[in-house]
């Protein structure tokens, strides 16, 4: 096998899961000889805004897949919630490996629960899919926009004004966190998850049929089918940073999928929800989605996208 170059964003928690998944494959083949190259994203750059106001499709991702069709990498490892439910022609994703806890990680200040938390109490979080949920189920609770790597957005809960933040658990367990951080671990009945939390997407050229033979051999085809589900629903709403939107899909032993997609108004107002089962991923998805346009979800999509364009 050729020397292998990686691309990966510069965070700390990107080169972390970025040397995880080499670990994984040299245990396969242990002579790989594997080098990762650091990429600088538009996502990166920006830190003072919101990341639903800076707009776009692929903030984290396109300079990256760049530099895959520059061929001055050969595989791209992401975060699969941050990669577009659809590829550039000539890119795919080599393989999707074992899914860390795709849940939110709720941590308050004195380890207050969140149904504890008095009225005018603030949560910090980036995400408009978290802030819509929390503020659905506790509206007297205050939603105020943070930003930075993990390390930042905890000093930031010690040392400003809030009362708790919302992290991606999967985060916190790949940087080596102990749960004795977390408050609670918010299960799908409070937060329903980000498409793609919690898993990777291993990207590489389409014909690059040597490395992507070499991928398949860490491939979970369990998580890749429950995560086609996720982003089948994302493509199919048309989803995007400027929407509330989520889904989450686990898979029985019998190869059943069940898959909760969720599409909300940014102030909590609004809510679409749907849970359907089946054998196909893709069929039980588009289901979902087409029951939630039904009652008027696309609405909410259309909306904030033109807002936005």
């Amino acid at each position: 096998m050729r020397k292998l170059i990686v691309g990966s964003r510069r965070s700390k928690l990107a080169l972390r899961q970025s040397q995880q998944f080499i670990d994984q494959l040299k245990e396969i083949q242990p002579d790989l000889d594997i080098e990762i190259k650091e990429i600088v994203t538009k996502g990166d750059r920006v830190l003072d805004k919101q990341l639903s106001k800076v707009g776009g499709k692929g903030l984290f991702v396109k300079e990256i897949q760049n530099e895959l069709f520059d061929h001055t990498i050969d595989l791209a490892i992401h975060s699969l919630k941050d990669v577009p439910s659809e590829l550039p022609e000539g890119l795919t994703l080599g393989c999707v490996p074992d899914r860390e806890n795709p849940f939110d990680a709720y941590i308050a200040k004195n380890h207050t629960p969140l149904d504890q938390l008095p009225d005018g109490s603030i949560i910090g979080t980036s995400s408009l899919r978290r802030g819509a949920q929390i503020l659905a189920k506790y509206p007297d609770l205050e939603i105020k926009w943070i930003r930075g790597n993990i390390d930042t957005r905890l000093h930031k809960l010690e040392t400003e004004d809030y009362d708790a933040i919302i992290l991606a658990a999967a985060g916190l367990r790949r940087m080596g966190w102990s749960d004795d951080i977390v408050t609670a671990y918010l299960d799908k009945e409070t937060l329903v998850p980000a498409i793609g939390q919690g898993a990777l997407g291993i990207e590489c050229r389409s014909d690059d049929e040597e490395l992507i033979a070499l991928l398949q051999q860490v491939h979970n085809q369990s998580v890749a089918r429950c995560v086609t589900a996720e982003r089948t629903f994302l493509k199919a709403m048309n989803g995007s940073c400027q929407v509330p939107i989520g889904g989450y899909a686990t898979e029985e032993d019998d190869g059943t999928i069940e898959f909760t997609g969720l599409i909300m108004s940014t102030d909590g107002k609004e809510r679409y929800q749907q849970t359907e089962r089946g054998k196909d991923p893709i069929a039980v998805a588009e289901k979902v989605s087409t029951i939630l346009k039904d009652q008027g979800a696309h609405k909410i999509i259309e909306a904030l996208n033109d807002a936005e364009s």
